[in-house]
């Protein structure tokens, strides 16, 4: 019998290996030999523990389970159970789903490079090494995959800018600081599927002519750091990693570095700084850090997810692949719903769905079983958008033309219980805590923020204006995304629920 727990994170924190000590204590009870996977997450936070069972017809899943949950599951030969869901495969959840960067995220053994390439692993990087560098580059620029870290630059303009640069060494930097709120695809896909990563990787260092990569991974990962580190040393054990790459005679090597968890390193230029053993502050560009970045050389700063979408492009064409999406906004985009929702989770999908689609009926509505009030897409620094605004596509263009943001496609629902102008004043607080302090409108301007904000709730409407040019200033003024993003939060909710600012004004001149 054969029987798949999750190891990942958050399936983890809400009992995952009680449930798999369980299992094999339950197994040598009866007798019953046992055969224990700690796969990766299928995404579905909600039915966390999942437990799947390995059958004729296929796994068959079971959860949420709890370890009081597994002699039970025994009893019933896992079969007729009220935790039963049929063939996981079969779960409208999951079915309803496009995977291809997380296809087999929640299948493989993560760990397994047996398991990888029976799911078609390595298919892509053995096609790249059979191609030239600059069809390398030019089959990722056709694809129309762009930055999933929340810029949304396309992918192959950046290699293509290191591949021409001129250089006695060039780097991969893989950015793993997956620091953004509700955002838990780059933790998944580094515990689920490691090597999909490194190949994805490994594709990038051939296609530019970089040989060394590193994964920055956040301190507060520390399951994703081991898996990572282990998975990287059973590829070069195997020779994906080396001097030569799978005999080509082509070298790409990698190694993960570890964050200190400043907020302000998801940003590319800090994250470098950090890299070098400097302090994490935003560096000014020009230089581009394709020309100039890591120790002054050429370099491709990707984040987790671009990286590992690139192995699919190389296995399946770029022409299947821009096939999904629409506009701009092509393939398909890993979507991490959480907040006061019903069923949370990671839902990868083809651009394009409304953002009603995604709340509604993927999310459930939210858990409190309240009207949702505002969803904030984007993290942190992301814009609340209003039920009025639930028919906007998900896509980059279609965002930004409501003064939003796709960022790294987390979505976080709020219920009508929320006030609007508090979390105006969050935003603004947590910029003035995450500043690294290089430039004055994000160092200065989020700190006068919070006390602008603060005015207005005590019942001063003349501060209004004053806040609404203080977003300006740092929108247009900041050198990074920290400081240019945090309006996004404020002005959306000052737009978009104008009441909560009155009745604080309200409340204050009672």
């Amino acid at each position: 019998m054969k029987i798949y727990v999750p190891r990942d994170a958050a399936a983890k924190a809400l009992g995952a290996d009680d449930v798999a000590a369980a299992v094999l204590t339950e197994a040598k009870a009866r007798g019953i030999d046992v055969t224990l996977v700690r796969n990766g997450s299928r995404g579905m936070v909600f039915l966390e523990p999942l437990l799947e069972v390995e059958t004729a017809e296929g796994r068959k899943a079971f959860g949420p389970v709890t370890a009081a949950d597994v002699p039970a599951l025994f009893d019933a030969s896992f079969g007729d159970h009220p935790l039963a869901h049929g063939l996981t495969e079969d779960i409208g959840w999951l079915k309803s789903q496009t995977r291809l960067t997380f296809a087999r995220v929640g299948v493989v053994d993560p760990l397994s490079l047996a398991d990888y390439t029976a799911h078609h692993g390595l298919k892509g990087l053995k096609r790249a090494l059979e191609m030239a560098a600059e069809d390398i580059v030019a089959e990722v620029t056709e694809s129309g995959l762009r930055g999933r870290g929340g810029a949304g630059f396309p992918t192959g303009i950046k290699w293509k800018t290191v591949q021409g640069a001129k250089a006695d060494q060039k780097y991969i930097v893989c950015n793993a600081d997956e620091g953004d709120s509700a955002t838990f695809a780059d933790r998944m896909l580094m515990e689920g599927d490691p090597f999909t990563l490194i190949e994805g990787m490994t594709i990038a260092g051939i296609g530019t002519g970089a040989t060394r990569g590193y994964v920055y991974i956040r301190s507060e990962y520390p399951d994703a750091i081991e898996v990572m580190e282990n998975a990287i040393e059973i590829a070069r054990a195997e020779g994906i990693l080396g001097q030569s790459v799978l005999g080509s005679g082509k070298a790409f090597d990698m190694w993960v570095r570890v964050g200190a968890g400043a907020y302000v390193c998801g940003e590319e230029t800090s994250l470098l700084n950090s890299l070098e053993g400097k302090r994490g502050v935003v560096r000014a560009k020009p230089p581009l850090p394709a020309l100039e970045g890591f120790l002054g050389k050429p370099t491709v700063v990707n984040n987790v997810i671009s990286l590992a979408t690139v192995p699919v492009i190389f296995e399946r064409g770029a022409a299947f692949y821009k096939d999904f999406g629409l506009g701009r906004s092509r393939g398909t985009i890993p979507l991490q719903i959480a907040g006061n929702v019903k069923r949370g989770g990671l839902f990868e999908t083809a651009f394009g769905l409304s953002l009603g689609e995604i709340v509604d009926d993927i999310g459930g509505g939210t858990a409190s079983g309240r009207p949702v009030k505002a969803v904030q897409v984007g993290g942190p620094l992301g814009a609340y958008f209003p039920r009025a605004l639930f028919d906007t596509p998900f896509g980059y263009e279609e965002f930004a033309g409501k003064d939003g943001l796709v960022g790294h496609a987390g979505l976080t629902v709020f219920d009508d219980t929320a006030d609007m102008l508090k979390m105006a004043r969050f935003a603004m607080e947590f910029c003035a805590i995450e500043s690294c302090g290089k430039c004055t409108p994000c160092r200065i301007g989020a700190v006068r923020g919070v006390e602008t904000v603060d005015r207005i709730a005590r019942g001063d409407s003349s501060a209004i204006p004053i806040l609404t040019d203080l977003c300006n200033t740092m929108k247009l003024g900041s050198l990074c995304a920290l400081g240019g993003f945090t309006p996004y939060p404020v002005m959306s909710a000052l737009t978009h629920f104008p009441d909560d600012f009155r009745t604080a004004q309200q409340e204050a001149a009672e």
